[in-house]
């Protein structure tokens, strides 16, 4: 079974909707672990990151987390007003703000550490720790400059 009628069965050939709709899927189960918290899955991963690089730009958060920077500015607005991060212009260019996380942002990235835990445990038993492990890495080659490279080339080439 091929093309139209595939999809129109429930299969897709289209990796991009096929990553979509896992991507959906993995969020609504964590965001769902995520629950007594407070925090959707975005929102931790995004505390997450600050934590690791302390105070960042917009544009650079937004690219360590492959984010549209618009999509993060949205995003960042509730952890501000909740008192998580920190939102300042940058002294040293006053057109970028920097994003800290706050002690209020460090209390609830910690509050997160167990559900989250438990969350990606039950991940792992679900798919298979050495799958698991396979998608990440996977996962991680999607999001090179290398895999990108290979796809715009073979973008170039279809188009010859």
């Amino acid at each position: 079974m091929t093309g139209r009628k595939a999809e129109a069965d429930g299969g897709s050939r289209c990796s991009c909707t096929a990553l979509r709709k896992a991507t959906r899927r993995v969020s609504q189960l964590y965001d769902a672990a995520l629950a007594p918290t407070g925090l959707k899955t975005t929102q931790r991963a995004i505390l997450a990151q600050i934590s690791r690089s302390e105070a960042s730009t917009v544009g650079a958060l937004a690219e360590a987390l492959v984010m549209d920077p618009g999509a993060l500015a949205h995003t960042l607005k509730p952890l501000e007003r909740d008192g998580l991060i920190s939102i300042e212009v940058d002294p040293n260019d006053r057109r970028s703000r920097l994003i800290a996380l706050k002690r209020k942002g460090r209390g609830k990235l910690a509050e997160t550490d167990d559900c989250w835990a438990r969350a990606q445990a039950s991940f792992e038993s679900a798919l298979g720790r050495v799958e698991s492990t396979a998608l990440r890495e996977a996962l991680s080659f999607l999001i090179s400059d290398d895999f990108v490279d290979s796809f715009e080339k073979g973008l170039s080439a279809s188009s010859d």
